[in-house]
């Protein structure tokens, strides 16, 4: 348990330190809450937190989803979680490929869709911010998404 701890702290140390938009400790707790992360590679690593980053994007478009069912909302924050469930929706698909360029070391194409991601968290969360007084129910979600896909893109320029 110890060596994986320090290695896992030391990864997620020199993976923080090549991006100043990387939290540490949320790479870190982001990191151990997958099985077999103590065993990983760099390479594994990446791969983890790809997958992370899906299962992060499905969710927060699930959870918009069931929002935009709450009819109380008044028009320009239902505008807003619609453009999220838009940009959500179709960064699934972009994850997908980013995998699959990932795993065959195409790591330009990779590092390309991530940073979509990260557009598509940052645009989502901008959105809300267009309206003085509007406060966006997604700022922790699109914050998770961000740091989840700035540890794939250290990861990515760390291996390129």
């Amino acid at each position: 348990m110890i060596i994986y701890t320090c290695r896992l702290q030391l990864g997620s140390q020199k993976l923080a330190e090549n991006d100043p938009n990387l939290s540490y400790n949320f790479c870190l707790t982001s990191l151990q809450a997958v099985n077999h992360s103590q065993c990983a590679d760099l390479r594994d690593l990446g791969l983890m937190s790809i997958k992370l980053t899906k299962s992060n994007v499905t969710n927060t478009r699930y959870y918009v989803k069931k929002l935009l069912k709450n009819t109380k909302w008044d028009p320009f924050i239902r505008a807003c979680l619609n453009d999220c469930l838009e940009l959500y929706s179709d960064a699934i698909p972009t994850l997908k490929q980013a995998m699959k360029d990932f795993k065959s070391k195409h790591y330009e194409d990779a590092n390309i869709e991530v940073s979509s991601v990260i557009d598509a968290a940052t645009t989502c969360e901008d959105g809300f911010k267009e309206r003085e007084g509007a406060v966006s129910p997604l700022t922790k979600r699109n914050n998770d998404t961000f740091q989840l896909s700035a540890i794939v893109l250290a990861v990515i320029s760390m291996l390129h």
